[in-house]
């Protein structure tokens, strides 16, 4: 089994603890959904039956209220957890005064057009005897709908007041108590029990029980992760690491449209106690180059062609009337409209309020799309499939828009609510998909207006050399109006912007690694020299460091960018799993599982080991 990682044992799981710690987390899924299973045996994550789909347990957002699945072990001692080897199969271990217990958790794969989600739990007795107590209270509509029990022989049904319908199935006598499902289970050595978490919908008559079929359930959910796990072609350095990456962005892949959203939950706070805890279950278009590069260098290269697809839907639908006509972010349907609300019934993690709903950054102009937009079409095209007369006619015409409008002030791509600035990010990116277009129309003989688009780019590139660096600071600054720091600018080597040993660009990385780093890991910018619109502070930013190592790596400082990123990866969770970012004391902090952390992580340890092999 896949027991690899920092601390995979721990005290914690068997402590009454209000809230677990963000880290103490694993993460199951069905390409549809995803649920957060904690080290003490509790589901306390799980929006059905999509991401974007309102929570059903939510008690890490409400410990009181928010709704939870718990299995515990009665008189445990400790707890390990890890997943079975190359698979999302989750297995939690608990060491009890009287035995060994073995938990399996996983959701079976669902189809493109079933929504029948199921969360299938299946204890067995290791050793000695043991006790289990189970809790299943679910609190349906973000704990807004109430709900009724009623019994059935082989479960539970829950009926909400918004229509919709679950069921517990078990193979052991539940009872109905305080709206929950509850049971204590006592088994000896060799015996077995499977609960079953059902996704009813509205309307739909009771199914029979999948209990019976757990075993086919367990058998063809691990024979799908192991037969998709072979596809993936990285057996070198750090392989560990690089594999479970792809798992975690294959479960934050709607199956559906092929998107990928930027992470499994909401609400989740950048700091303890603050404001910027924001909803996360929607697909950035900025995530698109950078995901399509990681999938493809381990070779997923169907996924890579799902994921083009959904963007050039994307891109077809823009009107270039608008000021701004692509949009940052979308659901995972493909709708733009995310209006925020806040959910002021639910408590927080750890009291961290508002709990947001929506993102009203969705509203924003963000300039810097339009780069991660035309440098993932770009790549595809190179390493994938030769791009159609459609989807270049799209690229000429957003070409041509960005001509006319890359000058001008945008939010940027912290998506900041402090006012629009003239950030160099949001310049280089624009560099970017002038640059490409203009790549793919020379090389590949397209139609367009390449001189217009090379005189444009070159303006950009001009500008950003003359009103983007800082003689102050010596480094690239973060908007023109500043001497501050940003770490987005370390991308500029890795979009072929400048040189990576460029004295401009080895200069900024040291200026970086003095001023915005802390034993590896790199905050996004200083809130003391810019504000953001926000209240309070925030952790390192993950996919920062990542960034960091890449630029490391190119300018040739090979052994610091292996010892940041080997000092990364033991910021990992017991399952090699990250959050966001990450608190000075080594916390978690933000959404969990993210997915710009783990295509980071890819794309760093994949160019990382070449040039070290290179060298050895």
């Amino acid at each position: 089994m896949d027991w690899k990682g920092a601390g995979v044992q721990t005290d914690r799981g068997v402590k009454n603890v209000t809230y677990l710690p963000i880290e103490d987390h694993g993460v199951i899924g069905n390409l549809h959904t995803v649920a957060l299973v904690g080290l003490d045996g509790t589901i306390d994550w799980c929006c059905l039956p999509s991401f974007d789909s309102p929570s059903v347990f939510g008690s890490i957002l409400d410990a009181a209220r928010g709704g939870r699945f718990s299995i515990r072990a009665e008189g445990s001692l400790k707890v390990r957890q890890g997943y079975l080897f190359d698979s999302a199969v989750l297995i939690t271990r608990f060491y009890c005064e009287g035995g060994l217990v073995q938990m399996e958790d996983f959701m079976p794969i669902v189809d493109e057009e079933r929504r029948d989600s199921k969360i299938v739990r299946r204890v067995r007795c290791i050793r000695g005897k043991a006790a289990l107590h189970v809790d299943c209270r679910p609190a349906s509509d973000y704990a807004r709908a109430g709900h009724r029990c009623r019994p059935f022989d082989g479960g539970i049904l829950f009926e909400c007041d918004n229509g919709e319908r679950f069921a517990l199935f078990a193979d052991v006598d539940l009872h109905a108590k305080d709206g929950a499902a509850a049971a204590k289970v006592e088994f000896a050595e060799g015996e077995s029990r499977s609960f079953i978490f059902s996704y009813l919908g509205r309307g739909t008559e009771l199914p029979e029980s999948p209990v019976s079929r757990s075993e086919d359930l367990f058998e063809g959910t691990l024979a799908y992760w192991r037969c998709w796990m072979s596809h993936c072609h990285y057996t070198e350095r750090w392989e560990h690491a690089i594999r479970r990456s792809a798992v975690t962005l294959k479960l934050l892949t709607y199956r559906p449209t092929g998107a990928v959203v930027a992470a499994a939950t909401m609400g989740l706070p950048s700091i303890i106690g603050g404001e910027r805890n924001w909803d996360y279950r929607y697909t950035w278009i900025r995530d698109a180059a950078f995901t399509l590069y990681a999938l493809m260098r381990v070779g997923y290269t169907n996924e890579a062609a799902q994921f083009i697809a959904w963007l050039t839907n994307r891109v077809g639908e823009i009107d270039l009337a608008s000021p701004n006509p692509l949009h940052l972010m979308y659901g995972i349907d493909g709708r733009h409209e995310l209006k925020e609300s806040t959910l002021d019934h639910l408590e927080g993690y750890r009291g961290s309020k508002p709990v947001r709903l929506g993102n009203a950054a969705y509203e924003q102009l963000q300039l810097d799309i339009y780069g991660e937009l035309m440098d993932s079409i770009y790549l595809y095209n190179k390493y994938g499939s030769p791009v159609s007369h459609e989807v270049w006619s799209y690229c000429r015409r957003i070409a041509n828009w960005l001509c006319e409008n890359w000058d001008q002030p945008d939010e940027g791509i912290w998506e900041t609510r402090g006012g629009r600035k003239n950030f160099v990010y949001s310049r280089l990116m624009c560099w970017v998909a002038l640059d490409r277009v203009a790549r793919m129309a020379n090389k590949y003989s397209l139609p367009g207006n390449q001189m217009t688009w090379i005189r444009e780019r070159d303006r950009i590139h001009d500008q950003i050399m003359e009103r983007g660096w800082s003689e102050k600071r010596k480094a690239f600054r973060q908007h023109y109006d500043t001497d501050a720091l940003d770490a987005a600018n370390l991308l500029m080597p890795l979009v072929k912007f400048i040189s990576p040993t460029d004295p401009r660009m080895l200069s900024t990385i040291d200026v970086v690694l003095e001023s915005l780093t802390t034993d590896s890991l790199v905050f996004r910018y200083d809130h003391g020299e810019f504000s953001d619109g926000l209240r309070g502070e925030e952790g390192t930013f993950s996919i920062c460091t990542f960034w960091l190592v890449e630029c490391l790596t190119r300018a040739g400082r090979i052994d610091e960018a292996q010892t940041i990123f080997e000092r990364m990866l033991g910021y990992a969770n017991h399952l090699g799993l990250y959050a966001e970012g990450i608190g000075l004391h080594g916390e978690a902090l933000g959404n969990f599982p993210q997915a710009f952390t783990h295509l980071s992580l890819i794309s760093a340890g994949y160019n990382l080991n070449r040039v070290l092999s290179k060298r050895s």
